[in-house]
């Protein structure tokens, strides 16, 4: 771990300031003047704590998507395309850059809440609120240290250089203190969401869903109904909508649903963008005009969205491939809000229709790469999460991206009951029927999947799936659902008959036709559950151990 100096983001260019100044030779040294003289007031408090959300997860958020069976990437060279294959070892760069990453923040995190009972002018509900948004940020830090690596040093305090080396604490006790730590951050925190200079800071429902997040990963089940139902009776959240059932979960994830364009009390922790000020490149690289998608949906994800009538492709009378259009017919309405259908608008340029029009609206997957629109490499693409107008432009997408939303909460609450053996259909209704609701979809209903032949889990998790799709959930959940075997099949794409000819006469196929796009992945019980302790860090720190298999 790089933790032999204190790094303060945002802060450094208040200090650097002081470089002009009279006098300054005779200032205390910088790491000094941080712990002694800067902790002082609210602004620079708020300072302080503003460089702690650089640490919440961006576009990497949806690219981590990729680690699971939901999207691939069209570069074979993509780390998280290499992890996802299982064909990787303790040397890629990945993994020491989240060990990094995640200790860096979790650095920052300790030393606020080291220093900021000293700005004694403060008011301790002001101060309390603020420590309340660190924790809630060093717990999401923690979450993706256990989730990657199993057990990991619990560091909870700023150390010195005597103090960097040990062994790593056990998974569970790590678990134990972020449960701790986020019930405390949310005693701490005000439960109304922010607006005005502090819109996208948490409160105290982001502590909440993250707790039940971490408590449903680890299997507490009493935990995560606990603490996901109370967010929901918060009375401070509600389900996006505008009662347009066709668009609303479609236009969550554009700018309509940024949390500062007023109308999304859905989200509740999310990395916020601003024009000109912060922006990313996720809807370009999703349609990039000239270029392979770096996003393309998998045969799994798309045959998992059930059809209208509620029941799975393999058992509805509704499902059709009789033509490329007909995927979509009939299907799951998220399906078409996800993945992109024939007729829909998209920036791609022209397509893989005979023709090729240029015209702004999607009608077929473009298989060849000749600079002239959008490649996939699976024939499909995804919308969701796509701001039309932004695919033209590099690196001027001003998405938000939601890390926690109500959905999920519902969804903990319902899979919590079931894994309790408590799960009702009135728990049915006040969870994944609303979510249903939402998009015109047919509501679950207990008895018919009995009658239907239907396993409840199965069908949880698969509404799980389709609600968070390209949310960077799919592999954490393969994780903890013990579904890693998933991880070794071949990556499959669209039926080749249903693809312009000339185009996919070349790629490989299956007995049954649907396109190969990845072979040779391997998933090994129990290696594959956790990532290797990066290489470097062992030699830096022999005590660390490795990881069962590596």
């Amino acid at each position: 771990m790089k933790m032999k100096r204190i790094t303060y983001l945002c802060m450094l260019a208040l200090l650097s300031t002081a470089s002009c100044q009279k006098n300054f030779l005779e200032r205390v040294p910088l790491d000094e003047v941080s712990s002694e003289t800067f902790w002082t007031t609210r602004e620079q408090l708020q300072l302080g704590l503003n460089g702690l959300y650089a640490n919440v997860k961006a576009a990497n958020t949806v690219a981590m998507d990729q680690l699971g069976d939901n999207s691939i990437n069209s570069t074979t060279t993509d780390n998280y395309r290499i992890l996802s294959s299982g064909n990787y070892n303790v040397e890629l760069g990945t993994l020491d850059s989240e060990w990094n990453s995640q200790y860096s923040g979790i650095r920052q995190c300790n030393v606020f809440l080291e220093n900021y009972q000293k700005a004694t002018t403060v008011s301790e509900a002001v101060k309390n609120q603020m420590a309340g948004e660190a924790k809630t940020i060093r717990a999401y830090m923690y979450f993706h240290l256990v989730s990657f690596f199993g057990d990991v040093p619990l560091v909870t305090k700023s150390l010195n250089i005597d103090e960097l080396y040990g062994p790593r604490n056990p998974r569970k006790e790590v678990i134990d203190f972020m449960l701790q730590d986020l019930q405390e951050a949310a005693d701490m925190m005000q439960p109304a969401i922010q607006t005005g200079t502090a819109l996208g800071r948490l409160s105290k429902g982001a502590a909440l869903a993250l707790r039940a997040r971490v408590a449903l990963y680890d299997g507490r089940w009493a935990e995560a109904e606990k603490s996901a139902k109370a967010v929901m009776d918060l009375g401070v959240y509600s389900l996006y909508s505008t009662g347009k059932p066709n668009e609303d979960y479609y236009n969550l994830f554009t700018y309509a649903g940024k949390l500062s364009a007023g109308a999304n009390k859905e989200t509740i922790m999310a990395r916020t963008h601003l024009i000109d000020v912060s922006m990313h490149n996720i809807s370009r690289e999703t349609q990039v005009p000239d270029q392979s998608s770096r996003y393309n949906p998998t045969k799994s994800l798309v045959d998992a969205y059930l059809c209208t009538d509620g029941l799975p492709i393999d058992k509805s009378p509704l499902y059709s491939e009789a033509s490329y259009a007909s995927l979509w017919q009939n299907r799951d309405p998220r399906m078409r809000m996800t993945i992109l259908a024939p007729g829909a608008a998209w920036g791609g340029r022209r397509d893989g229709s005979v023709s090729q029009p240029n015209t702004g609206i999607f009608t077929a997957p473009k298989f060849v790469l000749d600079r002239q629109g959008c490649v996939t490499i699976t024939g499909y693409y995804f919308t969701k999460y796509v701001q039309v107008s932004a695919v033209g432009l590099v690196s001027r997408d001003e998405n938000d991206i939601h890390i926690l939303r109500l959905a999920e909460v519902l969804l903990t609450y319902a899979e919590a009951k079931l894994e309790q053996g408590t799960l009702t259909q009135a728990d049915i209704d006040l969870t994944i029927n609303k979510l249903r609701d939402r998009v015109g979809m047919k509501r679950m209903v207990l008895t018919e999947l009995a009658a239907n032949g239907l396993d409840v889990r199965t069908e949880i998790r698969r509404e799980r799936r389709v609600e968070l799709a390209r949310e960077g959930q799919r592999w954490f959940d393969m994780m903890r659902w013990k579904q890693g075997a998933l991880l070794a099949q071949d990556v499959k794409g669209v039926k080749k008959s249903l693809a312009p000819v000339a185009q996919v006469s070349n790629i490989t196929a299956d007995a049954n036709g649907y396109i190969v796009v990845q072979t040779g992945r391997q998933f090994v019980d129990p290696k594959h559950y956790r990532w290797p302790v990066p290489l470097i860090q062992l030699q830096r720190n022999p005590e660390l151990g490795q990881n069962p298999g590596w």
